[in-house]
């Protein structure tokens, strides 16, 4: 199985800064926050009224309308993001066995969109069942991957991950496993989540997860920050293609890095907190180290799940100091989440995709919205604030944590 190598020939993403790759990275490196009101619904009685949404999406400009209306907006983006990472990887379909390509997809949450709709008309009714027939097959996590498919003719491998936030890094790990195990040559992989609606909105109200900083939406999102005040929803999705290292080296496709690593571990803790000593987090870094056959000081720059949330990034620089020890001053470190907003189970795809654009751009995206030290954290970590810095980076670790006690890390580094 360590025989094959797994590279990166594809990138896809539409998300709150940018509907494209090159957009969004532009977005990142110069510190644009996608924060503001929402627009999908009327959010005025809502504690919050904010959130990182997708903006000028014209979903018929890529899908045939009619083929979209039988879609939850989060199928409608993992759709697009996955054919910019395909037009991207220079695959000439009609060359490719398509058994051997396969789809893993993450998704948090799925279709609630569609099933907050169809419960909302059904109660609003006379009691007479009149369900949309897509209703359940618009609605269930896994019919982005099924879709993917479908489009491109894919038959190989194909499942969804659930792992709340972990999700999306689940689905690139367990891609670049069926790869490592020959099940496989090539895998489309990543996560979307469309979640900004009335039901996820007061639903995380209810649990005073988000930032109700209402008055200054663009600077809610401030992850190590003293005044952090919860998360900020976002939506989107991420695509990467996964080849298999001799496979897209003898079709001359370009390899915009390597996964070497991967993790997965459990806090076994808590409903939705960490573990107060960073005890899953700590293992799953370690392990995909491990994996990788790296030590701390290989790595350069660390994107972190950096939620803004008061217990969640404390811990997180605690299990990522007991890891890498005095080389923890070394790295870079950066929630991208302070631009982005939390995309829940699209959050990993997007996020290792910064990691491998940092690596080919030298650019290591900032931590925005720092205003106040927060004297709980190292004041010698490099945290990255409010502007992005020049570093050669050779290998990026991206983390992701879920509710539940679910964390997975993803190893990226440059193509030797």
């Amino acid at each position: 199985m360590s025989s094959r190598r797994v590279v990166v020939t594809g990138l896809g993403a539409i998300t709150p800064i940018g509907n494209n790759v090159q957009d969004y990275w532009r977005a990142l490196s110069n510190g644009v926050s996608g924060a503001a009101p929402i627009t999908q619904f009327d959010a005025s009685k809502f504690k919050t009224q904010f959130a990182c949404e997708v903006k000028n999406f014209d979903v018929t400009q890529f899908i045939d309308r009619k083929e979209a209306r039988r879609m939850d907006r989060y199928t409608q983006l993992a759709i697009v993001a996955s054919d910019e990472a395909v037009k991207h990887s220079g695959l000439d379909l009609d060359k490719i066995n398509k058994d051997r390509v396969g789809v893993i997809w993450g998704s948090g949450i799925g279709g609630l969109k569609t099933f907050l709709d169809e419960v909302t008309a059904f109660t609003k009714g006379d009691g007479t069942p009149r369900f949309n027939p897509f209703f359940i097959p618009m609605m269930i996590a896994d019919i982005a991957s099924g879709l993917i498919s479908i489009k491109f003719g894919f038959r190989g491998p194909n499942f969804t991950t659930v792992s709340a936030c972990a999700s999306s890094t689940n689905a690139i790990s367990d891609a670049f496993y069926y790869i490592k195990m020959n099940k496989a040559d090539m895998m489309v992989t990543g996560g979307s989540e469309a979640c900004v609606n009335q039901a996820a909105i007061g639903g995380f109200n209810a649990m005073k997860a988000l930032s109700e900083r209402n008055d200054s939406p663009e600077t809610a999102s401030r992850p190590f920050d003293l005044d952090r005040d919860g998360f900020v929803l976002g939506e989107g999705s991420g695509a990467l293609i996964l080849e298999e290292y001799e496979h897209a080296k003898a079709r001359g496709a370009k390899m915009y890095g390597e996964i070497v690593g991967c993790g997965a571990s459990a806090d076994a803790y808590h409903l939705t907190a960490p573990h107060p000593e960073g005890l899953g987090a700590t293992n799953v870094m370690r392990w995909a180290l491990d994996e990788a056959g790296l030590k701390p000081e290989d790595i350069d720059y660390i994107n972190v799940h950096g939620t803004s949330t008061p217990l969640g990034d404390p811990q997180e620089m605690k299990a990522i100091q007991n890891i890498f020890g005095e080389n923890a001053y070394n790295l870079n470190i950066s929630s991208t989440k302070s631009m982005t907003g939390h995309l829940l189970g699209g959050a990993g795809a997007i996020e290792v995709l910064a990691c491998l654009l940092a690596i080919n751009e030298g650019i290591i995206p900032p931590t925005i919205n720092h205003f106040t030290d927060d004297p709980s954290f190292d004041p010698k970590l490099n945290l990255t604030f409010n502007v992005a810095q020049k570093r050669e980076v050779r290998a990026a670790l991206s983390n992701t944590f879920g509710f539940g006690g679910h964390n997975a890390s993803v190893i990226v580094k440059k193509v030797d």
